[in-house]
């Protein structure tokens, strides 16, 4: 059984630019439903190794930036507690945010993450 690449399905699974953009869309799309950021990095390391290596670095970057935004959030989420919390858990969401878009804007340029291991913005 041969596989087309004009397949919805096979497109999707494929490890290219489009299943990458895919991963930072669901991952903005949690600000409204919590799972698919779960969704995005589940993806974001099936496909990692099957990748060419300029979109390894946006694999890399996404599954870095879910893991430090699930720190950042728990630390916030604590803090709450004496109030600074808030104003962590508004950093890390404008901290995530720029990380997709910086991220989606590489990809979109058919450039690799520079920095793909950066705690910061990449």
């Amino acid at each position: 059984m041969t596989h087309d690449p004009n397949d919805p399905v096979t497109r999707i699974g494929a490890a290219g630019a489009n299943n990458a953009n895919l991963v930072y869309i669901l991952y903005l799309a949690g600000f409204l439903l919590a799972i698919t950021p779960v969704i995005g990095v589940v993806m974001a390391y099936v496909n990692r190794d099957k990748a060419e290596p300029w979109l390894q670095t946006h694999y890399t970057f996404q599954i870095r930036t879910f893991w430090i935004g699930v720190l950042y959030s728990i630390i916030g989420g604590l803090l709450c507690l004496i109030l600074i919390g808030f104003l962590i858990l508004l950093l890390v969401a404008i901290w995530y945010v720029v990380r997709c878009v910086q991220g989606m804007s590489a990809l979109g340029n058919g450039q690799p993450v520079a920095h793909p291991q950066s705690w910061m913005f990449g």
